[in-house]
């Protein structure tokens, strides 16, 4: 079995990280941020022409047999719908991204002001900072679990390649479960080297583990 992981193409969110979704005080409730960033962020133009270098990229790596798996968020939906037209998709909260509770989109500054209590998580444990609010969780907790059942239900899965459209931080929790890797390790190498837009990361199961064969980066 081949294992190709993508992040999703760049999204509006993306761009416009600091001068578009992040404004202090935030003009949103918790709630209502995170169902924004589940549902209505998209590509952008840059994004769609990376999905048409995926579509080559990904016709070029995976076999005739294909299951494409890719998380709730639109911009993992819209990316795997432009790559892989042809294909069916499976969609499953497992791939999700980490989910920020109340803190969906607010500043540093608005969250250090209004939960101190988790300041210091925030800054020198990130991976073990869990957001505040309902459905707040932790990298090394519950996107961790989510990660570690992804790859189990690979495991018990017919052997076909798998295509598995995500994000950044579960893309972190995957490479833990799949190198067997400290998560902590992952998040160090993140703040100087993070996964871009689009890229792929490739793996190959023998003998019962995963292994990496490296990751394609986009040229767009």
């Amino acid at each position: 079995m081949m294992l190709f992981l993508v992040r999703h193409a760049e999204s509006i969110e993306n761009a416009t990280k600091y001068t578009g979704f992040y404004e202090n005080p935030r003009p949103w409730p918790g709630p209502a941020a995170h169902a924004l960033s589940r549902d209505v962020v998209g590509l952008t133009p840059r994004g769609f022409l990376q999905c048409l270098w995926l579509r080559q990229t990904l016709a070029d790596l995976t076999g005739p047999d294909l299951t494409v798996r890719t998380s709730q968020y639109r911009r993992a939906l819209d990316t795997a719908a432009l790559a892989l037209p042809d294909q069916a998709c499976e969609v499953t909260a497992l791939l999700n991204e980490q989910h920020y509770g109340a803190a969906t989109y607010m500043t540093k500054q608005e969250l250090y002001a209004t939960y101190p209590e988790g300041a210091e998580d925030r800054q020198i444990r990130k991976h073990l900072w869990t957001p505040p609010g309902d459905g707040g969780e932790s990298l090394a907790g519950g996107v961790l679990r989510r990660a570690t059942a992804f790859v189990d239900a690979l495991h018990a899965a017919p052997a076909t390649d798998v295509v598995a459209v995500t994000h950044h931080t579960a893309i972190l929790a995957l490479r833990a479960v799949l190198e067997r890797r400290p998560v902590t390790e992952l998040v160090d190498e993140a703040r100087e080297h993070k996964t871009p837009n689009a890229a792929v990361l490739v793996y190959e199961q023998t003998d019962g583990l995963f292994h990496a064969r490296g990751t394609i980066r986009p040229d767009c």
